[in-house]
């Protein structure tokens, strides 16, 4: 068994590092050592823990089982480490190396990441952004396992370890390729509202990252007893865009974007014939994480970007 009294703590660094990167020579520059002295203190972890830890598998370095099950609680105790050493001011996002990962809709890849890099390059430089996929009907559970950060979902019941924070509330228009011509034929304009009995016998798209065939478009339109002709569903918004761009079919999307794309790629902004229920996007992340400083810098700068993006409404 090992004795804590005689245990080097500064392994768990090194095996923390080799648990995020999967490679000696990423986790020596993550930690500031080099490769020769990380694959040292592997030697010594794997002695100190009696597991091998790490194998090779052809060209890649596999942790074992047994690794694997020391991820997140090794992660979780650095984490409350540092808290605990690192006094309320000690963040400068100046010289901050941190890294993340945002799990959200390519939504955000058009309209957050742009802006969001734009400011780190100016404020953070050295702070790392990823965006990531989000698999449906799980967008919690990446929270939980370390693989993101921060998640960017429409609002919904959420587990109790996790906290939020409202972003975004978006309206919802209709996009045309410019120049559709059975919209031109019935004197529709852009910024006009399509005439219900038009807008449900024209084909639509529709954004679905799973694939249903129903969204609040649909749900508004039942209410009052009529249906849509969705012939399509995309998993990314910048699919249902370009689709509707290079054919007949129209999309509901959200205003903000519709309003950045629509210049670009040849789209008219039009009003829904009935009220599309707006959406609430929450920005969620593991409780653990509520008080790290780079955490918490990183989630004002997104608040504040999509706070501004909730301005943009079609009516404006």
């Amino acid at each position: 068994m090992t004795n804590l009294n005689t245990f080097d703590l500064n392994l768990l660094r090194v095996l923390d590092a080799l648990l995020r990167e999967r490679s000696t020579v990423r986790a020596g520059q993550r930690v500031g050592l080099s490769q020769p002295a990380v694959s040292a203190a592997l030697a010594r972890l794997r002695l100190s823990l009696g597991d091998e830890l790490f194998f090779r598998s052809g060209k890649t370095f596999e942790p074992t089982q047994f690794a694997l099950s020391l991820e997140a609680p090794l992660r979780n105790l650095l984490a409350q480490i540092e808290e605990l050493i690192s006094g309320p001011d000690a963040f400068d996002p100046a010289t901050s190396d941190a890294r993340f990962r945002i799990s959200g809709a390519d939504f955000f890849a058009e309209l957050l990441m742009p802006p969001l890099t734009e400011r780190l390059q100016a404020l953070a430089p050295s702070m790392r952004t990823h965006l990531v996929s989000m698999v449906p009907r799980k967008p919690f559970e990446a929270l939980t396992l370390y693989d993101v950060d921060l998640v960017l979902i429409p609002e919904m019941e959420l587990p109790d370890w996790a906290e939020h924070q409202r972003v975004l509330r978006s309206e919802f228009c209709v996009i045309a390729r410019a120049g559709h011509q059975r919209l031109a034929r019935a004197g529709v304009r852009p910024g006009d509202v399509i005439p219900i009995d038009l807008f449900c016998d024209i084909s639509h798209v529709l954004f679905s990252a799973d694939g249903k065939k129903k969204a609040q478009g649909d749900m508004a339109l039942a209410s009052i007893g009529r249906e849509r002709r969705v012939v399509m569903t995309l998993p990314v918004f910048s699919g249902v865009y370009r689709v509707v761009a290079g054919s007949d079919l129209i999309a509901l999307l959200p205003v903000a974007l519709a309003r950045q794309v629509a210049p670009s790629v040849g789209l008219d902004i039009f009003r829904p014939p009935v009220k599309v229920p707006s959406t609430q996007i929450v920005m969620v992340w593991h409780r653990r994480m509520n008080a790290d400083p780079a955490h918490k810098w990183l989630r004002q700068q997104i608040a504040e970007f999509l706070g501004d993006l909730g301005k943009t409404q079609i009516r404006d």
